[in-house]
């Protein structure tokens, strides 16, 4: 049984490489949207709760993603193990997550901020099928290989959102780097390798950790 928790910054490849391991070990990727939508979904008090905040455009305060995330973490699926990604964002997250979860390991990917500001500003997606593109293999093209719609760039991967989401992210996620060292549970993977390298690095790290 492995419960593992993925950090990283926006465009880091996390949600990727989520997806890939827990295949791999036949384990849930967890992720705090997916979370949300299903506990809406299934109309459970904490999600009724987010659901007030997400109205009226507010953020969803911490004690209800902390209770959505125990909600979720005592489902049967998850008892053989499961892959956090996209929480804790915080410190406090974290303190909050050792009261109820006993972590094996957290898998941080560490990518410099020049290289996601080129991968995630070079992004671009078809707004009818949603279809993701990247400038760098578009070869000049501008429209959809699947419906021939024109492609666009979404707002929040322009350059300068781009910069503001990764300062956001090095002001309040990154402490949990330190937090997790001190713990002697974090493993640094350079997230500039290939997909398939990033993968396998990863998993080396989870076999050493069992």
């Amino acid at each position: 049984m492995l419960n593992i928790v993925f950090l990283g910054p926006p465009g880091a490849g996390k949600g990727t490489q989520a997806k890939i391991v827990c295949e791999k070990l036949g384990i849930p990727q967890i992720s705090t949207g997916d979370m949300l939508r299903s506990a809406i979904a299934n109309q459970t008090e904490t999600g009724l709760k987010a659901k007030t905040f997400m109205d009226a455009g507010q953020l969803v305060p911490d004690e209800v993603v902390i209770a959505l995330v125990k909600e979720r973490l005592a489902m049967d699926d998850c008892k053989k193990g499961y892959i956090l990604d996209g929480f804790p964002r915080t410190v406090e997250q974290a303190e909050a997550l050792q009261t109820f979860a006993k972590l094996d390991a957290v898998v941080d990917l560490d990518v410099a901020d020049e290289v996601l500001v080129k991968r995630l500003s070079g992004r671009r997606v078809c707004p009818l099928c949603g279809a993701p593109y990247h400038v760098d293999r578009l070869n000049g093209e501008k429209s959809c290989k699947v419906d021939g719609t024109p492609l666009i760039q979404r707002d929040d991967d322009k350059p300068e959102t781009v910069l503001s989401r990764l300062e956001v992210y090095h002001k309040k996620t990154a402490p949990l780097i330190d937090f997790y060292k001190n713990a002697g549970l974090l493993h640094s993977i350079g997230g500039d390798l290939t997909l398939e390298e990033i993968s396998a690095e990863i998993l080396k790290v989870l076999e050493a950790s069992k």
